[in-house]
């Protein structure tokens, strides 16, 4: 069988990648795929999560074994893991994680099952629109949001009245602070 994944981003509109692969072939092999089919660099610690319906994570396929050896839950590594151990159905959601720092994530869907057929490599069947950046630099990042409006509004109303306070609802009067004791 041949597995068709369209992908997209949530940072970039036109961004549209569809790979076929083989359903035997593993999840590096797609993660392989993704990289080619977007430019970058093979130097992150990226995963594939399988999802529900509601793209909330069920299931976490790494690239390195993370060694939760005394975990009860049964780790998936990349190399080891044949796409069609984890996916069966079309429809099937998948979150790739390609900047891990930023938690920054491409939706994958597998658009269709084509029966019938074997691909002895992954193929970019469909390319349109330019990838996010693989990372963010945060330094830049920083600079370049020098544009925050810091004036008297930032922490909220300036317009505070009195007599919206409600005095019942605090201790006004002779509470203790444990902090005022010479205990500290």
């Amino acid at each position: 069988m041949v597995y068709k994944f369209r992908i997209i981003s949530d940072e970039v509109d036109d961004f549209l990648r569809e790979i076929k692969i083989d359903s035997e072939a593993s999840f590096y092999d797609l993660h392989e795929a993704i990289l080619k089919c977007t430019g970058y660099k093979d130097d992150q610690m990226t995963s594939f999560f399988i999802c529900d319906d509601d793209w909330e994570k069920e299931i976490e396929i790494t690239l390195e074994d993370m060694g939760n050896g005394s975990s009860e839950e049964d780790t998936f590594v990349m190399k080891e893991t044949p796409l069609s151990e984890l996916l069966e159905d079309e429809k099937q959601k998948l979150l790739y994680v390609f900047d891990p720092l930023a938690e920054r994530v491409f939706f994958i869907e597998l658009s269709e099952i084509i029966t019938g057929k074997d691909l002895q490599h992954a193929t970019c069947s469909r390319k349109e629109g330019n990838p996010p950046k693989q990372t963010i630099d945060f330094d830049e990042q920083m600079s370049t949001n020098t544009a925050l409006d810091l004036d008297e509004n930032f922490y909220g109303d300036q317009d505070f009245d009195m007599e919206d306070f409600d005095p019942e609802g605090f201790d006004m009067e002779g509470g203790s602070n444990p902090y005022d004791e010479d205990k500290y």
